[in-house]
């Protein structure tokens, strides 16, 4: 991890443009520590709400189709949306559903996207503004570096000068 990705204030880990984020006292955080790309309470909601009664997810490793109550979760692995045959996580075929789903109303669809990409710009421009606030803090530090060499050597000329002076007041004494 390089020191300018923003991470998580719960759990110190990176917050990846794909992971499922909330923002809250000005910071970003994970919706799920454990599980970043978790969906988020409001996929959920339009999922239970809208595609409870068709099919929202294929494993490719099984061949099988699943509605949504078929799938089964981990309860002490804090994952869901796992195939019932194989454990597979179908969490972002789950997601990919839900954004295409044509059960949603179309602007239920497009808000639904347009928060899931606001979350994703907010993960960027995080990133970018510490991209730009490590630029200004190196900056900042070179010219304080370069006021402090400045300083001694102003000192060092500054004790040569009063030296010669010195020496040269006793000559002529």
């Amino acid at each position: 991890m390089s020191e300018h990705e923003v991470k998580c204030p719960l759990c110190y880990r990176s917050i990846l443009p794909g992971d499922s984020v909330f923002s809250g006292g000005g910071q970003l955080s994970h919706v799920n520590c454990q599980r970043p790309q978790t969906l988020t309470g409001d996929e959920r909601a339009l999922l239970f709400f809208y595609c409870a009664n068709h099919i929202v997810a294929r494993c490719e490793v099984c061949s099988r189709s699943f509605r949504l109550g078929e799938m089964t979760a981990d309860l002490l692995g804090g994952r869901t949306h796992l195939c019932p045959c194989c454990r597979r996580d179908l969490t972002e075929i789950v997601r990919v559903h839900l954004y295409s789903c044509a059960m949603l109303p179309a602007e239920v669809r497009r808000r639904a996207q347009a928060l899931r990409e606001a979350a994703r710009h907010l993960v960027k421009e995080s990133r970018q503004l510490r991209d730009t606030a490590d630029v200004l803090i190196r900056e900042a530090e070179a010219a304080c570096e370069q006021s402090r060499r400045a300083l001694w050597q102003s000192l060092k000329t500054t004790r040569r000068d009063s030296a010669a002076r010195e020496i040269e007041e006793r000559l002529y004494l």
